[in-house]
C-alpha cells in the first residue's frame, strides 16, 4: 500500500531535466504535490537519490519566465521518474505555484522544446 504525505494533483506540463547544470532530457510532469513530482520521460541515465534540476514554464501566463526546482530521484520506472523536494533548497513559492497551476490546468500539454527554448 502506497503512503503519500501530501495530495497529488494530476495534469500535464512539459519540462527539461538538467544534470550538473546541463540539459539532458525532456519530460512531462504528470502529477505534482508540495513534496514531489512524477515525470513521464524515457530518460534512464540517472540513479536513485541523485539530485536533478527541473525547468518548466507556465504556458498560459503572460510572463514567459522559466522556473527551476531541484529534486532527488526517489523512484524509477519504465514510465518515468518520481522525484522528491525533501532535503534540497528550493523556493517554496515556486512549488506552491506549480501545485496551484496543476489544480487549475489539469490537462495542459503545451511546452517549449529544447530548440525553441534556446532561441528565446
Amino acid at each position: 500500500m502506497e503512503h503519500r504525505l501530501s495530495k497529488r494533483v494530476q495534469g500535464k506540463l512539459g519540462l527539461l531535466v538538467y544534470k550538473r547544470g546541463m540539459p539532458v532530457a525532456t519530460g512531462q510532469i504528470r502529477d505534482a504535490s508540495k513534496r514531489g513530482l512524477f515525470i513521464a520521460t524515457d530518460y534512464t541515465e540517472v540513479q536513485l537519490n541523485q539530485t536533478v534540476e527541473l525547468e518548466f514554464c507556465f504556458p498560459d501566463t503572460e510572463e514567459k519566465r522559466f522556473r527551476r526546482l531541484k529534486a532527488h530521484v526517489v523512484r524509477k520506472s519504465d514510465w518515468g521518474l518520481g522525484v522528491d523536494f525533501e532535503g534540497v533548497e528550493n523556493d517554496s513559492f515556486t512549488i506552491s505555484s506549480l501545485v496551484h497551476w496543476f489544480k487549475n490546468h489539469p490537462m495542459a500539454v503545451k511546452y517549449l522544446p529544447v530548440r525553441q527554448r534556446q532561441a528565446h
